[in-house]
C-alpha cells in the first residue's frame, strides 16, 4: 500500500460526507414547499417503522402545498400522525384520500433559528472532514513508522491530503452558505 491508495480512499469517504450535508440540507424547510422536507419522516406502517416515500407518492402540486397519497387508503391517519409528530412545523389534513400538507410561510425568527440549524449541520461535516484528514494522516504516518514508505512519500501524502480537505471543507461551506441563503430569502 502506499500514500497513493490513502489519498484513493480518502478522497470517495469525503464525498460521502457531502452527499450526507446534501441530503441533510434538503430536509430544512425554506418556506417553499419541496418533497425532500419529508424524507426523514417514518410512519408506523403495521409495527415496522417505513419511510413515508416507500409508502405514499408525495408531490408538490403547488408552492404552498405538498399532498401525500398513500397506496394503502387506511394508512393515512398514521400518515397525518407521523407528519404531525416529526416536529416540521407542519399541520396536515386528510380528506380521505389524499393527506394535504400546508407549508407556512416562516417568521423572522423561524428563519434565523433554521440559518442557525443550517450552520449546526454544517459544523458536523466539516467534523467529519477533519476526522477523514486525521485517520488518512495517522495511517500514512503509521506507514512512515513501519518503513512501508519513505519521508518524502509521507509528506507528499500529507499535503495531499490537507489539499483535499480544504476542498472538502470549502464545499461545506459553499453548500451551507447557498441554504442560508435560501432559508433567509423572504
Amino acid at each position: 500500500m502506499s500514500e497513493r491508495d490513502v489519498i484513493k480512499e480518502t478522497r470517495p469517504r469525503m464525498e460521502t460526507v457531502i452527499d450526507d450535508l446534501r441530503r441533510k440540507l434538503a430536509t430544512v424547510r425554506t418556506g417553499r414547499a419541496a418533497v425532500s422536507l419529508l424524507d426523514s419522516v417514518m410512519v408506523d406502517y403495521y409495527g415496522t417503522p417505513t419511510s413515508l416515500n416507500q409508502m405514499a407518492s408525495v408531490h408538490v402540486p403547488e408552492p404552498q402545498l405538498i399532498t401525500v397519497q398513500p397506496w394503502d387508503q387506511t394508512q393515512l391517519g398514521a400518515i397525518e400522525r407521523a407528519i404531525r409528530s416529526a416536529d416540521l412545523g407542519l399541520n396536515p389534513a386528510n380528506d380521505g384520500k389524499v393527506v394535504r400538507v400546508p407549508v407556512p410561510p416562516l417568521t423572522e425568527e423561524r428563519r434565523r433559528q433554521l440559518a442557525k440549524q443550517v450552520q449546526e449541520i454544517a459544523e458536523d461535516h466539516r467534523t467529519a472532514v477533519r476526522n477523514l484528514r486525521r485517520d488518512g494522516n495517522d495511517r500514512l504516518k503509521k506507514m512512515l513508522r513501519d518503513k512501508t514508505i519513505s519521508e518524502d512519500a509521507e509528506k507528499d501524502g500529507l499535503d495531499e491530503i490537507q489539499k483535499l480537505t480544504n476542498t472538502y471543507i470549502g464545499k461545506v461551506d459553499e453548500l451551507a452558505k447557498t441554504k442560508e441563503q435560501e432559508v433567509l430569502s423572504v
